[in-house]
Formats: C-alpha cells, sequence, structure tokens
C-alpha cells in the first residue's frame, strides 16, 4: 500500500453510452482528490447522442475524443490502441480506468499493460460463458490485465476465483445502479418523453437492440422481429443506429406495432424503462436498470451475464425464438420481491477509496 498522494492522476477511457454513465458516477465521487482526464475513443460515433449523454451526466467535456467510429473489431480496436497508446505516452497517468466489456475496454487494458500502467477495471467478473460474444473476450482479456477488479456482485467476485484471479478483487457494487438511484429524481423532474410520445404508463412495451449477434445477421434480426409482430401490443423501439444500418441493408421492415423512434437520452430512456409494461432487450444494462426499476424484462438472448436477475425470477432469455419471444411476452409474470444485488448506491465511492490508497 503506498500513501495516497494528493497529485494522483487518473484517466477514464470511455467509448459508448453506458460507459458515459459509470464514468460519471466515478468521475463524481473523485471530485478534487487529484488530477482527471476523460479519453472517449468514439466508439459510439453519434456525436449528437454522445454530446447529450456528457449534458445530462454533468460528465466532463473529453480530454480527447479519438473519433474511431465503426469498422470490424480489428480495426476498431486497433485504432484505438494507437490513439490511446499516443496519449499514455505522452502523459502517464497513476491509474487507467476502464469500464465494462466493450472494444474501447480491451483497447485501453492492453495498451496500460504494455505501458506498465496500471490499470483499475470497473465492473469485472462479468461471464456470459459465450466465447462467441466478442463482449467476453473483451472482459476475460482485460480482467486478466487489471491490476484492481471491481466486481459488482457475488457472482462477479466467484467467477474471478474460479479463473485463479484473487488478487486486487473488490466486490463494491454496481455504478450503473449509482447512477440510477442518483438520476431517477432529475428523470422524474425534468423528462416528458410520456407526454411527447403519447403514451400512458404500462400501456407499452420497450425495445432496444443492438448487439452484433442479434442485428448483424439477417435470419436472427428477421426472427426476432417476427417474435415482435406476433405481440398484440404496442412497442417503443428506439431504433439504435448499428441496427438502423442493418435494417435498411436487409431490407427489413419493422411491424407495425413497433413504434420507431430516434435514440433516447439518459433521463428519458430512465422514465421509458421505469413505466413500460415490459421490456425486451439484448442490452446488459437495460436488463440490469429494468431489474432496479421493477419492470419485466424479456432478454433476446441465449445467456447472460446478469444472471442473479434471471435467478430472482424478473428476467427471462428467449434467444432469437420467434415463439418464445411472443409466448414469455404473455406467460412470463414474475412474482415475489427483488432481492438487493447490486449494492447500496456507493460503489463508486467504494472505488475511489480503495485507488486512493493501492
Amino acid at each position: 500500500m503506498i500513501e495516497f498522494c494528493k497529485f494522483m492522476k487518473i484517466l477514464h477511457i470511455i467509448g459508448a453510452r453506458p460507459q458515459f454513465i459509470k464514468a460519471a458516477m466515478v468521475s463524481k465521487a473523485w471530485g478534487q482528490n487529484g488530477e482527471e482526464a476523460i479519453l472517449h475513443t468514439g466508439q459510439h460515433y453519434d456525436e449528437n447522442m454522445s454530446r447529450l449523454f456528457f449534458a445530462e451526466l454533468g460528465l466532463p467535456e473529453p480530454t480527447l475524443n479519438l473519433g474511431v467510429g465503426g469498422g470490424s473489431h480489428a480495426e476498431q480496436t486497433s485504432r484505438m490502441m494507437t490513439g490511446i497508446d499516443q496519449y499514455l505516452e505522452a502523459e502517464t497517468p497513476d491509474w487507467v480506468i476502464i469500464y465494462g466489456d466493450t472494444n474501447s475496454t480491451l483497447g485501453g487494458a492492453l495498451c496500460a499493460a504494455k505501458r506498465l500502467i496500471r490499470t483499475a477495471h470497473v465492473e469485472a467478473g462479468l461471464r456470459s460463458f459465450n466465447r462467441a460474444m466478442p463482449e467476453e473476450i473483451n472482459r476475460v482479456v482485460s480482467d486478466t490485465l487489471a491490476n484492481l477488479l471491481f466486481c459488482p456482485t457475488v457472482k462477479a467476485v466467484e467467477n474471478l476465483k474460479n479463473e485463479g484471479i484473487t488478487r486486487g478483487v473488490f466486490n463494491v457494487g454496481d455504478v450503473m445502479a449509482d447512477g440510477l438511484f442518483f438520476f431517477l429524481k432529475a428523470a422524474r423532474e425534468k423528462s416528458t418523453i410520456l407526454e411527447d410520445l403519447g403514451l400512458s404508463p404500462e400501456y407499452y412495451g420497450l425495445v432496444t437492440l443492438h448487439r452484433s449477434g442479434n442485428v448483424d445477421n439477417r435470419d436472427t434480426l428477421a426472427a426476432i422481429l417476427k417474435g415482435m409482430g406476433q405481440i398484440d401490443f404496442p412497442l417503443i423501439f428506439p431504433v439504435h443506429p448499428r441496427t438502423r444500418k442493418m435494417l435498411e441493408q436487409f431490407n427489413l421492415a419493422v411491424p407495425g406495432n413497433m413504434h420507431v423512434i430516434e435514440p433516447l437520452g439518459y433521463l428519458d430512456m430512465l422514465m421509458m424503462e421505469q413505466n413500460a409494461e415490459c421490456i425486451l432487450t439484448d442490452s446488459g444494462g437495460i436488463q440490469k436498470e429494468a431489474y432496479l426499476l421493477g419492470t419485466r424484462c424479456i432478454t433476446l438472448r441465449d445467456e447472460t451475464e446478469w444472471v442473479e436477475t434471471v435467478e430472482a425470477g424478473w428476467n427471462c432469455l428467449t434467444g432469437a425464438d420467434s415463439s418464445k419471444i411472443t409466448a414469455r411476452f404473455y406467460d412470463f409474470k414474475p412474482q415475489g420481491s427483488r432481492p438487493d444485488i447490486y449494492g447500496d448506491g456507493r460503489a463508486a465511492d467504494k472505488i475511489i477509496e480503495i485507488l486512493k490508497t493501492s
């Protein structure tokens, strides 16, 4: 252990909207403890949406935006690593903080490790046990390289232990839960999204769809849309830029009960999630938010890294099976309480306290 130096400098490496939320909470907890920089890889390349999220979350403007954009996983990650490495060579922070499981996470972990800069992985230890998922590769490699592993759940700690990783592992709770607890009051006060869309609470379902395994294959995407189309209920579909691109490329029509809207900011999305009768998603973060908000969730995947939500009975898995998607909408009805599995809303504070003395 070393004595904390007030001149310590941390670098957040982020690139996608869920990472903005996580970094915002860690940045808020960091406060005036030392220097802070934010490197935005530009993996989420909808600039308007990026700016909206930064503004809503109160996250400082990025010190550097690499503007990487799209491309294959190899192309995207290699461009990120070039920019990240150049920054690390010039600035040499005391800690690099990486978040979640994106290519930005992987690029940050690899570059920091090669330059012998200490790395903290926020949301460590998650496993879907499906190596066909790019995110799973990113998680495993990042956890192997990180010096500090901040886990959101007991299960995440167990996953790391099973892989022989026990040093520097801390169960701090979930920073996404921190964000939800912190911003929910503001969302209730400021968001007018239900009125804007003419919606009543619990009289709509909410759909999000973006993972490559679901949207990059025409048959898979068509099957999911078929399952949605067989549901006799209005479904609101904030379409992800990647998904919109693939719908056009595959010449697939969205069913009439799905109302396509533009992507939403964080506060509006919280209100849509809280007031939906059901959420149908392939997003890890939204599965978790649905659980915290008490909204039943149907996950359009065959597995999930958030197994606790399934075990608690508030989330179910359908994959891309049309009949299962439709059936679960009608017969999946969670009962009972929701155990407190994601911490007390102070995960970011715990992370900073550990960083300061490590």
